[in-house]
């Protein structure tokens, strides 16, 4: 018997721990702030409880552990690094593309217009363009144009 009226007793003051603060003005202007207001002061709520507020309901997306948030952040930084990296390398390959493109046309121009070409040979002396090579250079030139001008 006395342990159904200590039970009764301790659910009676858990629910009261539940309530809602209350703010109450008395009849002479008083403001005071209870759980529940004496009698003849007007109550207002104001939306202060005294439990935590309930838990999401099940429709939003569960909270990520800060390990996991860790995990995405730093997989994240990783994917940009590898972007930029090659983002710069394709920049420098059409920087160099664009280079070689300008250089094959400047030779070509050069050797249609028949000015004296100089090549090195295998020992490291001068060698100028012979004009039946003349062809065959400007061919060689042409081709590296197509690969590295489109």
């Amino acid at each position: 018997m006395r342990a159904t009226i200590g039970l009764i007793i301790m659910l009676l003051l858990s629910t009261a721990a539940n309530g809602q603060l209350l703010k109450c003005i008395g009849k002479d202007g008083r403001v005071e702030y209870a759980s529940q207001c004496p009698p003849g002061s007007k109550e207002q709520p104001i939306g202060i409880r005294s439990s935590p507020a309930s838990p999401p309901s099940d429709s939003a997306a569960p909270q990520k552990s800060l390990a996991e948030r860790d995990a995405e952040f730093r997989k994240r930084q990783v994917d940009k690094k590898e972007a930029e990296t090659k983002e710069a390398q394709k920049t420098a390959e059409d920087q160099q593309r664009r280079r070689a493109c300008e250089d094959a046309r400047a030779y070509l121009k050069n050797l249609e217009a028949r000015n004296r070409i100089v090549k090195y040979d295998a020992k490291g002396e001068r060698v100028f363009l012979e004009d039946a090579q003349y062809a065959s250079e400007i061919a060689a030139t042409q081709s590296s144009i197509q690969a590295n001008c489109n």
